[in-house]
């Protein structure tokens, strides 16, 4: 079940990331914490999941 919250808590990250104009991996790598301090109802967890996404996706993988 933890699994499941945990998917469903990356899928809304990913829906503010693509409501804020990130739209691809290249404006995923470029933004910064100021940058993602300016996305709307962002939180610390969401910014932990923002980081691991950047991480995964230089790497060439998704989560």
């Amino acid at each position: 079940m933890k699994d499941k919250a945990t998917f469903q808590n990356k899928v809304k990250v990913l829906n503010k990331l693509f409501d804020s104009g990130c739209d691809t991996e290249k404006k995923l790598q470029q933004l910064d914490m100021e940058a993602i301090l300016k996305i709307p109802n962002i939180t610390i967890p969401d910014m932990g999941v923002i980081m691991e996404l950047q991480k995964n996706t230089k790497s060439g993988k998704l989560f």
